[in-house]
């Protein structure tokens, strides 16, 4: 069992990941150290840790006993506060290959998630104050990027038609295609998230992630946040990512067909292999916001701060604005039958 924190050789206090240097800081004494350069504690570990192995593990700080659920790979002391990394979590299958590390602190999803409330012009009053925050937790989300290639055959009748006059005559002509495409299509960093407590479509419309930002894993980078390893292993998600795609192949497939006036598949097939899966752990801020005795979730990409999440919606709001948007409509057609000679009604 390896519990992995790190203390600052200033003064011993706690360090934890700071978002707005990128660096390993101490907040009592300031100390900033590069993480690239520190030394992987990681490097000789052996994958001893299973899923369904309940094991104990002591705070280095405080030898209180660490309680965590089996999914759980890092997170922080509940007696003494300190940033704790269990390591034997993060070693062999378990290891992700890359992190995108957070971007924005704390208090800056703070402040983003109220300007974000204010912005709900449909949501009630007391929501849009956003001052019913009952947590928000920094999570490294485990997520697989896939590569793919898929190889597509699709077959279809096709028709143009072109109407014309002639003299006297409309003269409608249908001409019919028998089209043919063979396509390969590749997709590259296609992500799908691998926690079983996290909502999948809260993750999807998180994204984009700055991929650019990806860097080789290193356990200083979970120090401070909570962090989760995967649920299911990237061949159990592949109909996911199958089903992700689909919209996107058919798409393509369209706009090679335009210029027709109908297009009839006779025949399509996909055949979708994964060239990779990398495991990676992308960043999350989880808002738990508490209005009129319900609790409501919301997500926050770490990295760029979108925020999504369903809001309550005020009933007179929306009243409002229908009653609003039917005025406008009604005076618009009293304008256009007062040109046109009408009058008022």
């Amino acid at each position: 069992m390896q519990v992995i924190d790190y203390k600052c050789p200033n003064c011993g206090s706690g360090m934890v990941y700071d978002s707005e240097s990128g660096m390993l800081s101490c907040h009592s004494c300031g100390r900033q150290d590069n993480i690239e350069t520190l030394p992987d504690p990681l490097a000789a570990a052996n994958p001893t840790f299973t899923g369904d192995e309940a094991k104990e593990y002591h705070c280095n700080s405080c030898g209180a006993v660490i309680l965590t659920e089996a999914e759980t790979t890092a997170t922080t002391c509940s007696f003494c506060g300190s940033g704790v990394v269990l390591g034997d979590r993060l070693t062999g299958k378990l290891a992700p290959a890359q992190v995108i590390p957070f971007a924005i602190s704390k208090e800056e999803a703070m402040t983003t998630f109220r300007k974000w409330c204010r912005n709900g012009l449909l949501t009630p009053k007391g929501f849009m104050t956003a001052d019913r925050i009952k947590g928000i937790t920094g999570i490294y989300v485990p997520f697989w990027l896939y590569d793919l290639n898929n190889q597509i055959e699709v077959q279809a009748k096709a028709t143009k038609v072109k109407s014309y006059t002639r003299g006297d005559y409309h003269i409608t002509e249908t001409s019919h295609f028998d089209v043919y495409r063979n396509i390969r299509l590749n997709y590259v960093k296609v992500p799908i998230d691998a926690a079983a407590k996290m909502n999948d479509e809260l993750m999807d419309k998180l994204e984009p992630f700055p991929y650019n930002q990806l860097k080789s894993f290193k356990t200083p980078y979970l120090a401070g946040y909570i962090a989760e390893k995967y649920s299911y292993t990237d061949k159990e998600l592949f109909p996911r990512v199958k089903e992700k795609i689909s919209s996107y192949i058919d798409a393509y497939i369209q706009s090679t067909m335009s210029g027709y006036s109908s297009v009839n598949y006779t025949n399509k097939q996909i055949d979708t292999r994964s060239v990779r899966a990398d495991y990676v752990l992308l960043p999350v801020w989880v808002v738990h916001y508490d209005y009129n005795r319900l609790e409501h979730t919301f997500a926050m990409n770490g990295q760029t701060g979108k925020v999504v999440g369903k809001p309550p919606i005020s009933k007179a709001k929306v009243t409002a604005w229908f009653a609003g948007i039917s005025g406008i409509s009604l005076l618009s057609l009293k304008l256009i039958s007062w040109s046109m000679g009408g009058g008022f009604w």
